[in-house]
This record gives structure tokens, sequence and C-alpha cells, in this order.
């Protein structure tokens, strides 16, 4: 006996159609298990797709899975934004606040809203800042096609997901291109032949900044718009700044004709560096598949 779900498309870390990075959501995935949810995944093939569950906690409003087309990850930026919206879109936030259970943790949204119309969602990350060595220069550069000269500094930075940073100028960022066979090649020495990592070039310009992500390990070639690099970043240049707190503007994806705007922030506190994230959501498309 078949079983109809529905499901919506958001771009994501956006104000307008056809841009950011798009999501699909599937609205209530009670009845599909993980093989299917990861098939479903590499359907859509968008860097992301999220499946909405029942919380664990009913104080909490709701248990979410988060896959890209070929793995399933604990946390992620613009999934969390994007499946928020797509619930206070439905009034399920609870006076401006949504609380989602995730597979790195609790993920804390804040819905604002301009005379009833969405505004943007802001969301605490599930972790405190975590920094680690990275892979030298030499080693990362030919993933992205370039010398290690080109690269300044490189480390892993996570808030939920671990991310390989590595800063270059804005002319190196533009002519970046990402290496299959050389990411497999770096992550087979580093992480073992399951290993898996994120590459998150940026360039800074006081608190503007421009990046571009490559995972081909996760089956996306080049993220749109990648909200866990860009929260783990915030904490980052946080640390290496030695301020008590940063505001940063974050411009991603215009190389692959997907113009995003991600604002983030961290500060310091008892437990850490603790990010937060912000952007907006522009619904695409609604439908329903049958399994």
């Amino acid at each position: 006996m078949t079983k109809s779900y529905e499901f919506v498309t958001l771009d994501v870390f956006t104000d307008r159609r056809f841009g950011g990075n798009p999501l699909a959501v599937v609205a209530d995935a009670r009845g599909l298990d993980t093989a299917t949810m990861q098939a479903l995944a590499g359907e859509f093939n968008l860097s992301e797709t999220t499946f909405v569950l029942p919380p664990d906690d009913p104080g909490h409003t709701a248990k979410v899975r988060i896959f890209t087309p070929s793995a399933e990850i604990g946390f992620a930026g613009h999934p969390n934004i994007g499946t928020a919206w797509m619930l206070a879109a439905k009034g399920l936030d609870t006076h401006g606040r949504l609380t989602l259970e995730g597979g790195s943790g609790l993920v804390e949204i804040d819905v604002e809203r301009d005379r009833g119309e969405l505004r943007m969602c802001r969301l605490m990350t599930p972790q405190v800042l975590r920094l680690s060595a990275a892979p030298n220069a030499a080693e990362l550069a030919p993933c992205a096609g370039l010398d290690a000269s080109d690269i300044r500094q490189t480390d892993v930075a996570s808030v939920g997901l671990d991310c390989v940073c590595a800063e270059v100028s804005v002319e190196v960022l533009a002519r970046a291109a990402p290496n299959a066979s050389a990411f497999r090649a770096v992550a087979d020495r580093w992480l073992g032949p399951q290993g898996r990592f994120m590459l998150c070039l940026y360039a800074r310009d006081g608190n503007q900044l421009r990046s571009r992500v490559f995972g081909p390990l996760y089956g996306v070639t080049e993220d749109p718009a990648c909200g866990s690099a860009t929260a783990a970043l915030a904490g980052l240049l946080l640390e290496r700044d030695g301020a008590p707190s940063n505001r940063l503007v974050m411009q991603m994806g215009a190389e692959i004709g997907r113009p995003s705007v991600l604002y983030t922030g961290a500060q310091r506190g008892d437990e850490g560096v603790r990010v937060w994230l912000a952007g907006q959501c522009v619904e695409m498309t609604r439908g329903t598949f049958s399994l």
C-alpha cells in the first residue's frame, strides 16, 4: 500500500526566487526509514534535504534529520533555517521560538516577523566552537585547483559539523575549482578511507566576507550557501581577533549563479564561543510523492 508525502522547496539565504541555496523539506516523514530518506535526498539532488519528525521531547517543536545526496549530517545552517521557515509559516513557533532536535544537539531558532510576515530566522548553533588542526596549504591546494602559495592559513572549525577553512584573496577565490580526486586523496590520508570533509575558502574585508564551499565527498560539488561553514568561520575569526564578540555578513553563491547573503556573529561566554546564524527564505514549490 502506497502512502503520499508532502514536500516544500525553498530558496534559503535570499529574499528573491532563484537565489540562495535550494532546500527540500519533507513536512511529515513518519514511515520513512533511513535508507529511503537517503535515496530521496539523492533524488532531490540538492545540497541538503530535511525530514521532519515528531520530537522525542514533547516540549520541542520537531526532530529534523538532514541528508546530503550521499550522507546524513548532524547539523547544517541552511537546512535548519529553511525548515524553521516552513514550520513558522504553519504557525508552529511558540512566542517566536522553535526548538529543533538534530543529530548534533538542540537548535534554538528565533522567528522575526514584520506586520505578520516572516522576515528572518535566527538560530543558535547546537555546539560551542571547536578548533583543531587542518591539513596544510600544500595538501589542500590541489582540492581547489590552487597553488600552496594561494592559501594564507588553514584551520578546522566546528559548531556542529567540521569544516576546513582556508583563507585566500578575492582573486584566488574567483578562480578556485574543486577537484574530487584530490579531496579523496586528502581524506584518505587525513581521515581514513571513509572520511569526508568540506573545504571553505574565504576572503575577508573587515566584517564583510566572501566564501565558496566545496564538498564533493558529500555529493555537493559547490554549496551555494553553507550556514555551518559560515557560523564556524564567525567563531574562528572571533578567536583569531581576540574580540569579545563580532557580527559578520557573508556573501556566497555568485560564482554559480545563486547569490546568497548570510548574517552571523559570535560571542564569548562561560561555556566557550557561541555562534548565531540568520537569513531569509523564499518558498518555491509544493508537491507530493508516493512510496
